[in-house]
């Protein structure tokens, strides 16, 4: 099975910037350059970006 990537521009869900991806896969973490908020590659046909989820701490439990 091969790994689909895609090129294109897209709009952050927190600022409305312009975001410019490239060779990018589904769930991957990018950043916004207007508001630096991570977000997640959530589709790729079309291009659909959402806030990436936050990290919990691991305090070693």
């Amino acid at each position: 099975m091969e790994l689909q990537t895609v090129d294109a521009d897209s709009e952050c869900p927190e600022c409305f910037e312009s975001v410019r991806l490239e060779a990018v896969m589904q769930h991957e973490i990018v950043q916004c350059a207007g508001c630096g908020i991570d977000l997640e590659v959530i589709e790729l046909d079309p291009v659909s970006l959402e806030l990436a989820p936050e990290e919990e701490e691991d305090w070693g439990e």
